[in-house]
């Protein structure tokens, strides 16, 4: 039983809590700051944002003007929750960069509900002009039928998919483009269903920044030829009509084993990238983008984003301004990467033996011979 005295000094412990609580509530300065974002008001309460259906979302942590860019229809929804609970626990709930996902139709309510419950950072959806997603005036859509026809018989990946082809259309010159992504500088492409194997426990948004970086990627392979048959024909034609915009320091040994005279097929799987918006949005590559989309390419053939800006980053960009982000475990089926670092293991699950970066189809290798050979000769000019 309680003695009397410690009861009195419960109880006024217990009126002092009140009071203090009472004062706080009432001289805490009311925040006049409302505005709608993802179909909710909130309001801004010390550092979090209180939505109208009880969940918060947390001021952004991460210094850099980046964002997370996803193309995703609604019936992705449940595979890209699994993607983004990855990302989430891996790197961003310590960062709070903002998501936008974009879609030629409309977003389901229960989408942008679903996907904004599993983070505190902001969450975007935005609608897709239909000038970004349509097929040009001047595309012959009866021979697009008959190639698609041929490359369903000759099992061409995605050979007969027309919306695939305006995915990689989109994804190659347009995305950039969209409204919501004006006010950022850098982005992190993602897609439903990759997995995320390791710890980042630092911002690569901000490693590019510091480092003078442009474009970084996790998996390289060659290209199937029968997609882009007269790609490299047309890149020709660019190089020899705009020279001015080629990097005198550039990486065309990448992608060429005869200084351009044919393209070896190398290039950057576009569907893991963090990069610079401003390469895409520069004059260089809106001139290339558009050269090579009067080409009809896109829709004749079925030429893909990743050889499209692996190109451009290989002839616009500068040797030092690529680079192979080895501390990222990453899957997109059937691929993977995992690093064989011990220091790097401790932070990832995935087997190394299983990693893709070796094995013949990828030019990983080549890649990182040819970045240590570029930086041995940058080291003897320099002396």
């Amino acid at each position: 039983m309680l003695k009397r005295n410690n009861i009195k000094y419960i109880a006024l412990a217990f009126a002092t809590l009140v009071c203090f609580h009472w004062v706080l509530t009432v001289t805490r300065p009311k925040s006049s700051y409302s505005k709608s974002w993802s179909g909710l008001s909130e309001s801004e309460i010390n550092g979090e944002i209180l939505l109208q259906d009880g969940n918060t979302t947390t001021t952004q942590i991460g210094k850099a003007k980046a964002c997370f860019v996803i193309l995703i229809r609604n019936e992705d929804l449940h595979e890209f929750r699994w993607t983004m609970r990855q990302l989430e626990d891996r790197f961003n709930h310590k960062y709070n960069y903002p998501y936008v996902f974009l879609n030629d139709v409309p977003f389901s309510e229960e989408f942008k509900k679903l996907t904004s419950a599993l983070t505190k950072a902001k969450t975007e959806y935005g609608l897709i002009p239909p000038e970004h997603w349509n097929i040009p005036k001047d595309v012959d859509m009866e021979i697009v039928r008959k190639n698609m026809e041929q490359m369903k018989l000759e099992e061409v990946i995605y050979g007969d998919s027309l919306s695939y082809r305006h995915m990689c259309r989109f994804e190659s010159g347009f995305f950039f483009r969209h409204e919501l992504l004006d006010k950022y500088d850098y982005y992190w492409r993602v897609e439903p269903g990759v997995q995320y194997y390791c710890n980042i426990d630092f911002d690569p948004f901000m490693y590019l920044k510091e480092n003078d970086i442009k474009y970084s990627f996790t998996i390289s392979l060659y290209e199937y030829p029968k997609t882009i048959p007269t790609l490299w024909n047309s890149v020709k034609e660019f190089m020899e009509k705009y020279p001015e915009y080629i990097e005198k320091d550039n990486l065309i040994d990448f992608i060429s084993n005869d200084n351009g005279e044919n393209f070896n097929l190398c290039h950057f799987w576009s569907n893991f990238e963090i990069g610079d918006l401003n390469l895409w949005r520069s004059e260089a590559f809106m001139k290339f983008f558009d050269f090579l989309d009067r080409k009809g390419g896109f829709f004749y053939e079925r030429w893909g984003d990743a050889p499209v800006h692996s190109i451009a980053v290989a002839l616009f960009l500068k040797k030092h301004q690529v680079h192979f982000f080895n501390e990222i475990g990453y899957k997109h089926e059937p691929f993977m990467h995992c690093p064989a670092d011990e220091s790097l293991q401790l932070k990832c699950h995935c087997n190394p033996n299983d990693s893709f970066d070796f094995q013949g189809y990828s030019c990983t290798a080549r890649f990182l011979d040819l970045k240590k050979y570029w930086n041995t000769t940058a080291t003897n000019k320099a002396h």
